[in-house]
């Protein structure tokens, strides 16, 4: 099928209620493992990973930190508000979403835990704030903000998402959500993955809200994706170069990994695998999408209509996906951030 005759309609898929997950599991390895076999599909745990993979195969995590986006405050008139900021721009500016009965305009000032913040400007959905002060954007999340837990989830964050919706090995704070497929490492995996031979190399992206936001084209090529920043520090691409040379495989740990690394293998210099750096992405892949870098693929269940299920579709292919969502709805995997994950590989 080639990938102009796709609509929004080819990505759709009942699921039902229950089957979203609204807390982790006990054990982070503990969660299922879907793997296609040779013959139907092997329903494993996800501590099950060892035997997949083989000494020389490198996995790639992005060690982005959510960070507690999610704010309340007041404007100037009393009237309440909500913000989730999307981005921090410097110490004391940052890219957010407000929700207000009326749309904050540009000088209007609001309040955030006694702290002011000025509106600069409007840039689409997006409002451009400035804080007063010496507090930091950072400083006012981490004393006065939510996790932003994604909406599919019932509850309001805790002390046990505070911890659980984080990867054991995040590191740079910037997130809105998670790169869930990373939510199913613990250390003692980690511990037993390297002791066998496969390597371990760590990309940033920082994961946007817009990573939830819907398609409403039916045509999918008409859709417009969020942007989102990431860096690949330069030993992770000397570490993929290699792991390529010895006829290692490139598992990338979820689709936030496949967005930077096959962004930046858009960016590489003519003989090149791979640009190292920071930049802005905006990738949309979909399928008749040439892969270029990754080999294997570790991810959760997405929603409905998603650009993520469109990834999948594009690396293990159209019909391998509908069959293995098939699968995963009548053996009652767990769905979305907190659920279960699949193990893939790219179509040939």
């Amino acid at each position: 099928m080639p990938p102009t005759s796709f609509t929004l309609a080819d990505f759709d898929f009942a699921l039902p209620d229950e089957l979203i997950a609204q807390f982790p599991p006990a054990e982070r390895s503990a969660s299922r493992l879907l793997v296609p076999a040779a013959e139907g599909f092997s329903d494993l745990r996800f501590r099950d990973l060892p035997q997949l993979v083989n000494a020389g195969d490198i996995l790639v995590f992005n060690q982005t930190r959510v960070v507690k986006a999610r704010l309340f405050g007041e404007k100037a008139s009393g009237g309440k508000i909500e913000l989730l900021i999307e981005r921090v721009l410097g110490a004391d500016q940052a890219l957010a979403h407000i929700r207000a009965n009326h749309a904050p305009k540009p000088g209007s000032v609001l309040y955030i835990a006694g702290v002011a913040a000025t509106v600069i400007e409007r840039r689409d959905a997006l409002y451009l704030l400035r804080l007063a002060g010496t507090v930091s954007v950072f400083d006012l999340m981490e004393a006065h903000g939510r996790l932003p837990l994604p909406p599919y989830i019932e509850h309001t964050a805790n002390a046990e998402d505070d911890a659980r919706y984080q990867t054991v090995y995040a590191r740079e704070p910037g997130a809105v959500a998670a790169p869930t497929a990373g939510l199913h490492f613990d250390e003692a995996l980690l511990a037993t993955l390297r002791a066998q031979g496969v390597e371990t190399a760590f990309l940033t992206l920082h994961v946007g809200a817009g990573t939830f936001q819907p398609v409403r084209t039916d045509s999918i090529e008409e859709h417009v994706m969020h942007s989102e920043w990431y860096e690949i520090p330069p030993a992770t691409v000397a570490a993929i170069k290699a792991a390529k040379a010895r006829g290692g495989k490139v598992i990338a740990v979820g689709t936030t990994s496949v967005r930077a690394l096959e962004s930046a293998a858009q960016r590489a210099a003519p003989g090149e695998l791979l640009a190292a750096g920071a930049a802005e992405t905006a990738i949309f892949i979909t399928p008749g999408y040439e892969y270029q870098v990754v080999d294997r693929l570790i991810t959760n269940f997405h929603l409905p209509k998603s650009t993520l299920l469109m990834l999948v579709a594009a690396f293990a292919g159209y019909d391998l996906m509908r069959a293995l969502y098939d699968h995963a709805v009548a053996q009652r995997y767990r769905f979305f951030s907190y659920g279960d994950a699949m193990l893939l590989d790219r179509a040939t």
